[in-house]
């Protein structure tokens, strides 16, 4: 199953008041786990970048004027994302950005039954809880002191990090589906603990292990102690 955990950066809160995606930062799972293949993309938003948003992920007019724009890009993004599931925090949000940005390239809309909202998962498992991205951070104990702004591809591998804590851990199928030579319940070795090379020490004293023995010694010849002594 392949999943892509995905968040954008804008220049505020409403496309249809002229706002713009201005980065995109995504990271593929596959069945659950991160591949390493990553989408990071900064766009030219075509308007000037407003105070509160550059307080909240730092990117500036001069910073994004020789980015491309997001008809430029907008090939390799959906075919980076292809038909995955997409993951975000607060989906509403980024497909409302996403899907006003394609619209106004001619491309087809992205099905808002595509998108995985780990904001509504995070109030659900844990109503009355905060579910911001830093509160769950913390919650699941997940290291985001690089996080002093906002950054797509940053927000997008701390997201995965708290995704995948979401639903139970990093939990693998350990390919035990599909493969021949494999059943179910069935023993194999290799993942069975192996042997220390070098036996612990025992923790008993000698006057511990003196006591025990005349306590055993007590209990006649039949006690069941004996049997292992």
């Amino acid at each position: 199953m392949r999943e892509i955990v995905l968040d954008t950066e804008t220049t505020g809160f409403e496309p249809d008041e002229g706002d713009r995606i201005v980065e995109i930062g995504a990271v593929e799972l596959l069945n659950h786990m991160p591949t390493g293949r990553t989408y990071h993309q900064y766009i030219n938003p075509q308007r000037s970048m407003p105070q509160g948003a550059f307080e909240v992920h730092g990117l500036g007019d001069d910073f994004l004027a020789d980015k491309p724009l997001f008809r430029d890009i907008a090939q390799a993004f959906v075919d980076f994302i292809g038909d995955a599931k997409l993951v975000i925090h607060n989906a509403a949000f980024d497909m409302k950005f996403l899907n006003a940005e394609l619209g106004w390239v001619g491309r087809p809309l992205l099905p808002l039954d595509q998108a995985l909202d780990t904001l509504a998962i995070a109030r659900k498992r844990f109503p009355g809880s905060p579910a911001s991205l830093d509160a769950l951070c913390r919650r699941f104990g997940i290291d985001n002191t690089s996080r002093t702004l906002h950054g797509a591809l940053l927000d997008s591998e701390i997201l995965a990090e708290v995704y995948l804590e979401l639903i139970g851990g990093r939990q693998p199928d350990f390919a035990l589906s599909g493969q021949s030579g494999q059943v179910t319940g069935q023993s194999n070795d290799a993942w069975r603990a192996k042997p220390r090379a070098t036996p612990l020490p025992s923790r008993l004293t000698e006057d511990e292990a003196a006591a025990h023995a005349a306590f055993v010694g007590k209990l006649g010849d039949d006690a069941v102690w004996k049997r292992f002594s």
